[in-house]
Formats: structure tokens, C-alpha cells, sequence
């Protein structure tokens, strides 16, 4: 199923270091249109659901605690080709490895504490912003 729209969520390092402004800007400059946008902050618990996928795996219970330390803003987006154009917008999970110009590359402190959520398909784009945001909330 291929939509035109994906989630992202601004990180709780990038939103305390005040770059969400910025990192906004970017996204709309990059011709996203935002359909749904709140700053709120996840419980332990809640953070837990988001990431069950990683339940598993050694980084689950630092990444529940890095994801429920402060305020987040989560975001669905809108635009043709969403999720791909977003991914390379946003750069690789390692700000290292992250091309020039790109979200994490700018504003990412680690691994981790990489800035920006970005989902990595169309199927887990509807998934994660349903989890954050009713239909109503949709626009």
C-alpha cells in the first residue's frame, strides 16, 4: 500500500536544544505539507508501546527512557512519495554517516539521540501516527 504521507516525531534532544523551529522549516521547505503536529510528552509506558517492535533488542529500555526524558513533537506529513523523500531528508540513523544538509546531520548529537523519528515504510507510517493522533486530528 503505497500513501502519501509518514510520520516523524521531533526527539527530545533536538526539541530541548530548540531546533525544532528549524527542523520544521526544513520539512516544509521540503514540500511536506503537516497534517497533524502537537508537542506532548510520552510516558516511560507509552514510549514502551511506540517502540514494542524493539522490545527484544539490548536498546529497548535506554531508548524508553531517552524517548520519555522530555517533550517531543510528533508529526504526520504529507507529500507525493512521502516516506522516501522524508528518509532522505532526514539522513542515516548515524549522524555520522548522514549526508550534508540533511536533518540528523545538523542537529543530531548521537546514534540515538539522532534528532528525528522517520518511519520506514508506508504500512508503519499509518501505524505510528494513528498512535499519536485520532482522525480528527487529521487534517
Amino acid at each position: 500500500m503505497i500513501t502519501n504521507r509518514t510520520f516523524t516525531m521531533i526527539k527530545p534532544d533536538a526539541v530541548e536544544a530548540g531546533h525544532t523551529g528549524a527542523i520544521i522549516k526544513m520539512i516544509e521547505e521540503a514540500g511536506f505539507r503537516i497534517v497533524a503536529m502537537k508537542k506532548t510528552k510520552m510516558s516511560s509506558e507509552r514510549a514502551g508501546q511506540f517502540y514494542e517492535v524493539h522490545s527484544e533488542r539490548p536498546f529497548y529500555a535506554s531508548l524508553c527512557e531517552y524517548m520519555s526524558s522530555g517533550a517531543i513533537v510528533p508529526m504526520i506529513l504529507e507529500k507525493e512519495n512521502a516516506v522516501a523523500d522524508f528518509r532522505k531528508l532526514i539522513g542515516a540513523t548515524n549522524p555520522a554517516n548522514a549526508e550534508e544538509g540533511t536533518i540528523r546531520k545538523l542537529y543530531a548529537k548521537s546514534i540515538e539521540a539522532n534528532a528525528i523519528h522517520g518511519s520506514d515504510s508506508d504500512e508503519n507510517a499509518q501505524i505510528e501516527g494513528n498512535f499519536f493522533f485520532s482522525r480528527t486530528e487529521q487534517f
